[in-house]
């Protein structure tokens, strides 16, 4: 039986890790598929740690019928989402890897969406686009999803793709495509990395399906800002130009 490998970094996320983990424990799978689930708290200054050994504990000592594997790695110095993700894959067994954030924007019911063209062998990569589709999604600021449309858009002019939506959490690889990629950047600059990179892989097959979105704001505890964009641009150019 083939494994999914979720891979859920979270920074400061106490609020929301144990109802993430509820979520993706819970989340049907289709296609004979196993999951794992790695967590890796990135140097957290609040209590997630804490939340993690709690909930581990009582998982652990639960009676579930069915119990996946779960993970936790603790970074004791945060390094960034990207960084998280490095390690994640690292530590992933799975034939098929998906990234998970640790609060609660996706839906993990949808996995199976992204799953489809993957397990019948139509892609390698499958991203799930929060702009394509009929899902429902929370309806955001204008600088906030148009910032997110402009960098696609910058994406797909060098990688000469054609998404709707680079900067998705939900993006879902094969494990020997991902786990043969040298990935440098540590923050949200992982993003525009890895899209450059695979858009890079000889014949690649990369596809995009609509999922579902429930966006926070900075308020919620959103953390990317301004200066995460600036970076992804100079990430775009950096990696699609450069070697």
């Amino acid at each position: 039986m083939a494994t999914l490998s979720i891979l859920v970094p979270a920074y400061n996320e106490a609020r929301t890790i144990a109802e993430i983990l509820d979520k993706v424990i819970e989340a049907p799978l289709s296609f004979s598929l196993e999951k794992e689930i790695i967590v890796i708290n990135d140097g957290s200054t609040d209590n997630t740690q804490a939340r993690l050994d709690e909930y581990l504990k009582k998982y652990n000592e639960s009676t579930l019928a069915s119990k996946p594997k779960i993970m936790v790695h603790e970074k004791k110095i945060n390094e960034g989402k990207g960084a998280a993700i490095h390690t994640g894959i690292k530590l992933a067994t799975g034939e098929y890897i998906i990234v998970q954030d640790g609060d609660l924007e996706l839906d993990p019911r949808e996995f199976n969406i992204l799953l489809q063209p993957i397990v019948e062998n139509y892609a390698d990569v499958v991203y799930g686009s929060r702009f394509a589709g009929g899902k429902a999604h929370r309806v955001m600021d204008f600088w906030h999803s148009g910032g997110n449309r402009l960098l696609t858009f910058f994406s797909n002019v060098f990688s000469n793709l054609n998404l709707t939506d680079m900067e998705t959490c939900y993006k879902l690889f094969k494990a020997d495509i991902i786990k043969n990629i040298n990935l440098k950047e540590k923050r949200f600059g992982f993003e525009p990395e890895v899209t450059a990179k695979v858009a890079k892989v000889p014949g690649v097959r990369i596809y995009e399906v609509g999922i579902s979105y429930y966006g926070r704001t900075r308020n919620d505890g959103k953390k990317i800002g301004w200066k995460d964009a600036v970076r992804t641009m100079w990430c775009i150019l950096k990696y699609n130009i450069g070697k």
